[in-house]
């Protein structure tokens, strides 16, 4: 699911992937607008499957931390201000839901983006971060 829901490079927010044309891709806001924009080739554009978080063991699939992130918070939006927390509040904050992350490679603002996101997703519906092809494959 994560694979079609993209951040893109000095635009707020994220966006929904809906087709590909010449040299941009079609776009859509995760918003309540669902305004539809083109994204350009020259656009620094990255797909949420595609990020991952230091741990200090391997990284960690963004899927991963926010399904964890939605089991903490039983699938609601995060309510603590993270725009305002101090860093050891926002470590305190994440150490909940990724204990081992590795603290000094995942910074105040990677936790705030997290949060934001999240945010986002669950007030865009989006529910469901793992794949369900990867279930597929666990269970054979």
């Amino acid at each position: 699911m994560l694979r079609t829901i993209l951040s893109v490079s000095g635009k707020p927010g994220l966006y929904r992937l809906l087709s590909q044309g010449r040299n941009m891709l079609i776009v859509e806001t995760l918003d309540a607008t669902k305004k539809r924009i083109p994204i350009y080739a020259s656009d620094k554009v990255t797909s949420l499957g595609d990020i991952s978080m230091y741990t200090e063991e391997d990284d960690v699939p963004l899927s991963q931390v926010l399904t964890a992130l939605k089991n903490k918070q039983n699938g609601a939006v995060v309510d603590f201000d993270y725009k305002k927390a101090s860093l050891a509040e926002l470590q305190e904050f994440f150490a909940q839901v990724l204990p081992n992350f590795d603290r000094d490679r995942v910074y105040a603002n990677d936790i705030k983006k997290l949060i934001q996101w999240y945010n986002i997703l669950i007030n865009a519906g989006v529910t469901e971060f793992e794949d369900a092809s990867a279930g597929d494959e666990t269970a054979e």
